[in-house]
């Protein structure tokens, strides 16, 4: 595993979050299409290839660890909250299409990923600090 610099993830940290978000967003936006696109039995197109729903996983993994820097480096306790809140609906949601506990529509993964996007650009560009003393986490 590469070891990020902690200035490199201080620095782009929303930058991460929001392209990690977008990238998500377009991946759940996309699999209706890829699904209705293709033309196979109904066999083989019940579920979605693993790779392909691999893929939430590592737009999760990525979105913590975006996150989790953002937060700490942010000026803005609503801020902060408002990621962690994001994110973790946005687990949630995910969880929930595999284990299928609770009968969500589609569209609803839609809005803790564009939240995401939308609270990690308003970060970078509101919530940086002016000095090191605001960005100092004492948690």
């Amino acid at each position: 595993m590469i070891l990020l610099n902690t200035s490199f993830k201080k620095n782009n940290s929303d930058f991460i979050g929001a392209f990690a978000s977008g990238l998500c967003l377009i991946h759940c936006i996309a699999t209706p299409f890829i699904f209705i696109a293709q033309t196979c039995s109904a066999t083989c197109c019940e579920t979605a290839p693993f790779w392909w729903t691999a893929f939430d996983f590592l737009f999760i993994g990525i979105s913590f660890f975006a996150v989790y820097w953002s937060v700490k480096n942010s000026s803005k306790s609503w801020m902060k909250y408002s990621l962690w809140i994001s994110w973790f609906l946005l687990c949630l949601v995910i969880l929930n299409e595999r284990i299928e506990f609770l009968p969500l529509p589609e569209m609803s993964i839609y809005f803790p990923a564009l939240a995401l996007v939308i609270l990690h650009i308003y970060n970078r560009k509101y919530c940086e600090c002016k000095d090191t003393t605001c960005c100092t986490s004492t948690n």
